[in-house]
């Protein structure tokens, strides 16, 4: 029985983490932390009143309470990194879908767990479309090098652009390396109309009420376009990922950035 604490449990991603932890066979969710309202039982917002697992707002007490093997994350940047901490330090596998990290954060993450032999897995995205989208992304971008990124997103979303975003520029940057696009000369009557510049790439980020996650990769070429687009149109697309992720992780002694790195091994 995989044992699994959530943090952020009473977010909307942190719910619906807890339903299916629940529902997972062979998993249990043996800890809710949450510091918004501790005290009361997780069941009562996911709508399992039989799961009598009170909310907490103290992370390093729930872990030396029910010893876990794993941690969920879906908290906020500023919070997370001292919860990845806590759980390595402590011998629990931490699984990320906090987004908001920036690279070196992330490499001090993986010697951290490298060094205690600890596994884990900071994913900027648990939807198994989206992982296959950045896949087939790469691939066009060794033929179709000319691309932008558009991601749409709630507009309660902290950070942009996204991570999914991100991952997918640096997977496109692997391919093709830095390259200039468009017209040397062109100039922005809006600052910041065209959107951010990595390596030559543009990504546009859009936050409006309404979405949940959503993103299209569009390549330009002689005569033709391509787009690549996927869609999370509920936050139960992230579960089979999320899932996935929490069995992988038992078997790992590092930290792996992205789930492809595990979905396609």
């Amino acid at each position: 029985m995989i044992k699994v604490v959530v943090a952020g449990a009473l977010g909307k991603m942190g719910q619906e983490s807890c339903k299916a932890i629940v529902n997972a066979e062979g998993m249990q969710l043996a800890g809710a932390v949450d510091s918004r309202d501790s005290g009361h039982t997780i069941g009562t917002y996911i709508g399992k009143p039989e799961v009598n697992v009170t909310v907490s707002g103290d992370l390093e007490q729930v872990i030396r309470d029910v010893r876990p093997d794993v941690l969920v994350d879906f908290t906020r940047p500023g919070v997370v990194q001292r919860h990845i901490e806590i759980a390595i330090n402590a011998g629990v596998r931490p699984v990320i879908g906090t987004t908001g990290m920036n690279a070196e954060e992330i490499e001090r993450f993986v010697q951290l767990a490298s060094a205690q032999r600890v596994g884990g897995l900071i994913a900027p995205n648990f939807a198994i479309g989206a992982l296959l989208m950045i896949k087939f992304a790469t691939e066009a971008a060794k033929f179709f090098p000319h691309v932008e990124i558009i991601e749409l997103h709630h507009d309660q979303k902290m950070d942009a652009p996204s991570g999914t975003a991100m991952k997918t520029a640096e997977s496109i940057a692997a391919v093709r390396g830095h390259m200039s696009q468009g017209m040397p000369s062109e100039f922005e009557k809006i600052e910041g109309v065209r959107g951010g510049n990595f390596e030559g790439m543009r990504i546009h980020s859009v936050r409006l009420p309404g979405f949940v996650a959503h993103q299209e990769v569009i390549f330009g070429g002689i005569g033709q376009t391509l787009s690549i687009r996927h869609d999370s149109i509920s936050r139960e697309s992230f579960m089979p990922g999320l899932i996935l992720a929490v069995r992988k992780v038992m078997a790992l002694d590092h930290l792996v950035y992205g789930l492809e790195n595990l979905l396609f091994e």
